[in-house]
């Protein structure tokens, strides 16, 4: 079923439905999300939010308007980008009340080491993984595919490319720690 239908069950209470929806668009969104925001674990709440918020406000979707997925990825860029600013305006805030209170800023520094060596770690785990598993990771998560999308890049089954995202990610999983 394509994501307009679903989403139009999910219109009506449909579980079912919200979960098919899920499988669908949460690879587009997050890898649309995850290069705004950068933070994988911001990127994820951010995620979570634009979903809930598909729950809430499907009701409004309206096919004439635009197809399910463009529909969810305006909503992820939007609290994407809302993320983004309101991190940088908390990050002036503490740097002002830092300047006037003698108290040192966060150390930035440090935090870009960590991002670094996450990144390090990822592509770390990324390179264990078969080729087609990495092809497909990458191309909905980074590229923001859908499986659907993935399949047809790759000339493959479907079923075969949910599969190997599903072993995929479970790999890397294991790989970071269980931290993925």
């Amino acid at each position: 079923m394509e994501a307009d239908e679903l989403l139009l069950l999910v219109a009506g209470g449909d579980h079912k439905a919200f979960e098919e929806l899920y499988a669908l668009v949460s690879g587009p969104v997050y890898g649309l999300v995850r290069r705004v925001v950068r933070d994988p674990a911001q990127s994820e709440e951010v995620v979570q939010e634009v979903l809930l918020e598909l729950w809430r406000t499907a009701r409004r979707f309206d096919p004439g308007r635009g197809s399910a997925l463009s529909w969810a990825l305006t909503l992820a860029h939007r609290r994407a980008v809302d993320r983004v600013r309101s991190a940088r305006a908390a990050g002036e805030r503490e740097t002002r009340e830092a300047a006037l209170g003698g108290v040192p800023a966060f150390d930035q520094v440090a935090e870009e080491v960590e991002a670094g060596l996450e990144r390090e770690g990822v592509r770390r785990c990324l390179r264990r993984l078969t080729a087609l598993q990495r092809q497909s990771v990458t191309l909905a998560y980074y590229d923001g595919y859908t499986y659907r999308e993935v399949a047809e890049r790759l000339s493959l089954p479907l079923g075969t490319v949910k599969t190997r995202m599903r072993d995929g990610l479970t790999r890397l999983r294991e790989c970071l720690g269980g931290a993925a």
